[in-house]
């Protein structure tokens, strides 16, 4: 069994931010592989299913991302499952291009406030993580209101891709392992980040970051 755990913050008002992309890559896997999202415990939402022949619990921590490794720890005790080979974390990465993924074993949070959590939470750094490149920072714009903004039209397009690219990756991962979707996904992006004109850096709160 693996543990896919896609990060974000609950309530409409985060929808379709920047630090809801793993939230976002969840919803794609749910509709792609007909798993429900319905079941309201351990602090997220989960969906049980299969993917790839393997049994799947699909998870929205719902503690807002800077306590989502409350959620993570709980579902993983639950289903006695190890956090090194079953579980995959899904999130947003400020120091990628918009629309690139990478995936990695292990690694720091990176400043990533929801991965800081998790790390605690885990005790350790060594879990399998998905990243999605929402771009850098634009100079003179706050961090909290360029993570929780909305993208461009023209960023909106790349992203839609990066996420189907994220669910991709989660199905080589589940059925070749790591390895071959490090090897598959660990590219240069084939087109450019599109800038960061017209962004919507509207603030809705610091308190999900």
């Amino acid at each position: 069994m693996y543990i896919i755990a896609g990060l974000g913050n609950p309530t409409s008002e985060y929808e379709n931010t920047r630090h809801n992309v793993g939230f976002a890559v969840i919803d794609m896997l749910a509709k792609r592989h007909g798993i429900r999202l319905n079941e309201m415990k351990h602090k997220g939402l989960l969906g049980k299913g299969m993917i790839g022949g393997e049994k799947v619990i699909l998870v929205k921590p719902l503690t807002y991302m800077n306590l989502s490794g409350e959620c993570v720890r709980a579902v993983l005790d639950y289903y006695k499952a190890d956090c090194t080979t079953e579980l995959i974390v899904i999130h947003d990465d400020i120091s990628l291009e918009t629309g690139m993924i990478r995936i990695r074993k292990k690694g720091s949070a990176g400043g990533h406030n929801g991965l800081k959590n998790i790390i605690l939470h885990l005790g350790g750094e060594t879990f399998p993580r998905i990243k999605v490149g929402v771009g850098g920072k634009p100079d003179g714009y706050d961090l909290v209101n360029y993570v929780l903004g909305h993208f461009t039209r023209q960023e909106k397009a790349l992203m839609e891709q990066a996420e189907e690219e994220a669910c991709d990756a989660v199905e080589v991962m589940l059925t070749e392992g790591a390895d071959a979707a490090m090897n598959r996904f660990n590219r240069k992006a084939h087109v450019q980040g599109c800038g960061n004109e017209g962004i919507d850096g509207s603030s809705a709160g610091a308190g999900g970051v």
